[in-house]
């Protein structure tokens, strides 16, 4: 079977398909024929060495997958034809998901309900388990809230969350005009450049990190909530700490894994529900083969892509 590995850092050009054999399912797992993979911005940091955590080589990236069991171990197989998401980072699996390929316990499987998508089940995983826990530590209700990197996986699905909690006003912040026009479609009262002059939030949404961090201060009412959830790093110097305590504001970090826990498969399933009855809109960026991995890596980095990015490796 294919994978796309990386066995030293740079650019997406590192990423390279290669033969592996395929893996057999021993009890109580399953072989899963991966029809969709998710591509994250961690991994692109990740590729490049720029992530918090530098990772043994070679990789095959990918913590995220949904597709079909095709063979089961003795105990499973019943699940053999199911349709089913693994969010292989949730259960002590950091990587693997870049193949054709997985094995997977039969206890870490999510079944999707009929007519969901491979590509949504991948997109309600990090982004949307991401945009459910920030909108739990962050209830909205009442409240004016500024999301940061709003066409993106997790922020066109945390500003329908915000409205759907009872914020009062929804404020998305673009980079461009395709990006503002997507989160208006998605119920948005505003949508906004990266000018933040006249803008007064209670709660503001960090999706996008570097520089841009530091202006987002002038949006804070006094008294307001900075959260902290991109990728990278924050661009906050100690005057501008100063400058938030004074205001009475303060600043919150996110971090997804640490929040999973008992109710990571009831949440799957609720996503999931949200999204097949309609309730949540799930944008679809650009799908890709495994043999261009580059290519999906060099849009998610280049921050020209709107919605989820994914890998299907049987077209």
């Amino acid at each position: 079977m294919k994978v796309v590995q990386f066995s030293r850092f740079g650019s997406p050009e590192v990423l390279e398909v290669i033969e592996v054999p395929k893996p057999a399912p021993a009890r109580g797992e399953v072989l899963i024929r991966v029809m969709a993979a998710g591509v994250n911005f961690f991994e692109v940091l990740m590729r490049a060495d720029r992530y918090a955590v530098t990772p043994s080589l070679p990789m095959v990236s990918g913590v995220e997958v949904a597709g079909v069991v095709e063979a089961a171990g003795e105990g499973a197989e019943p699940l053999i034809g199911a349709r089913v998401a693994v969010p292989l980072f949730a259960i002590g699996r950091g990587s693997g998901g870049y193949a054709e390929y997985i094995i997977a316990d039969a206890g870490s499987l999510a079944r999707l309900p009929e007519g969901l998508s491979f590509e949504t089940a991948v997109a309600l995983m990090v982004q949307g388990l991401t945009a459910l826990h920030l909108v739990r530590q962050n209830p909205p209700a009442g409240k004016t809230v500024l999301v940061t990197a709003a066409g993106g996986g997790v922020g066109s699905l945390l500003v329908q969350l915000l409205k759907q909690a009872g914020a009062a006003k929804v404020i998305a912040a673009a980079g461009s005009q395709q990006k503002r026009a997507l989160a208006l479609s998605l119920g948005v009262d505003r949508a906004i450049g990266y000018e933040m002059s006249g803008i007064e939030a209670d709660i503001v949404f960090d999706l996008a990190g570097g520089e841009l961090t530091r202006d987002l201060i002038d949006a804070l009412k006094p008294g307001g909530r900075l959260v902290l959830a991109a990728m990278g790093r924050f661009g906050l110097e100690p005057a501008d700490i100063s400058r938030m305590l004074e205001a009475n504001q303060s600043l919150q970090g996110f971090s997804l894994l640490p929040l999973i826990g008992e109710t990571l498969w009831s949440d799957l399933a609720e996503l999931f529900d949200r999204a097949h009855c309609g309730e949540l809109k799930v944008i679809s960026g650009a799908r890709f083969s495994l043999a261009e991995a580059a290519q999906a890596h060099g849009a998610l980095e280049s921050r020209a892509t709107v919605g989820k990015i994914v890998l299907a490796p049987w077209g």
